[in-house]
Parts: C-alpha cells; structure tokens; sequence
C-alpha cells in the first residue's frame, strides 16, 4: 500500500496551477529557446543553448514531482472538519511559555508549508507536536537549535 500524504484543496489548486504553467507555458518556451540557440551553430560554446538545456531538465524534472506529489496526495477538505482535537489543517493559536509572544499556524501537506505565511507542514516538528492535542496543552518541540514550549490557547478549522 502506498503512503499518502494530506494536502488542502487550496494546496492541490495551487500545484495544479504550477503544473499547468509549467506545460504549457514554460515547457513551450524553453523548446523555443533550444531551437533558436541550436540555429546560432557550435553548440561546444554556446551558452544560451546550455542555459536553456538546464531550464529544459528542471521543468521536466518539477513536473514530474508535482504530478508524483498529485498522484500520492490525499486531498483533505479543511472547511468540513469537525474535530475536537488539532488534527491537520487546523489554525492554531499558540503562546510561546518564554516570552508570551503568539503565533497563529494552519497545519498544511509539504508542498503548502510557508512559514511566512503562517503554513506549517505536516512533518514539521511543531505540527507534530500540537497534533492529537486540545485547547490549554503545552507542548514541548524540539529543534536542532533548542527545545521550546507553546501553550495552545485555541484552534479551528476553515
């Protein structure tokens, strides 16, 4: 059986989105500079053909992983969960135990995680810590840099 991995719809819509750019935008694209560089002569010392080779491979290469990550993603409708415990795509408020400073983070698949946007992942240490808890927990989270505690002051589902 093969592992799954959640992802919210807006997350799937998202590399969907890349996935759609990336063929039919990018991969055209990317051919047209190869053949205009092919047609400048000695491809030993061109550089626009090298460049546009690399681009080439990480194109194929990104959509091969998006279409993997597609294949293998459980999508996960945020706005219908119903659960009494912080499970994923939850926002949860947190307190840090230090400094009293709090943070809101929604608990996304891998390919969502942008902490600067307030998206944690899945597998992140933090998620994995607040999964399973409930309102008023502390839970301690380990990182190569240190060990931090959080309260979780409240959470929800949107």
């Amino acid at each position: 059986m093969k592992d799954t991995l959640p992802i919210t719809l807006r997350g799937k819509k998202k590399l969907e989105d890349e996935l759609k750019k990336l063929v039919s935008i990018e991969r055209p694209e990317v051919i047209r500079l190869i053949e205009a560089a092919r047609a400048n002569g000695d491809l030993s010392e061109n550089a626009d053909y090298d460049a546009a080779k690399e681009r080439q491979a990480w194109i194929e290469s990104r959509v091969q992983e998006i279409q993997n990550h597609l294949a293998g993603a459980e999508v996960v409708d945020t706005s219908k969960i119903k659960s009494d415990r912080v499970v994923f795509g939850a926002h949860v408020k947190i307190m840090d135990q230090e400094d009293d400073k709090q943070y809101t983070y929604q608990i996304v698949g891998v390919d969502e995680a942008d902490v600067n946007q307030g998206k944690i992942s899945i597998v992140s240490p933090l998620a994995r810590a607040l999964i399973g808890k409930v309102a008023g927990d502390v839970v301690e989270v380990k990182t190569p840099a240190s060990e931090k505690e959080y309260e979780i002051l409240s959470f929800r589902f949107e």
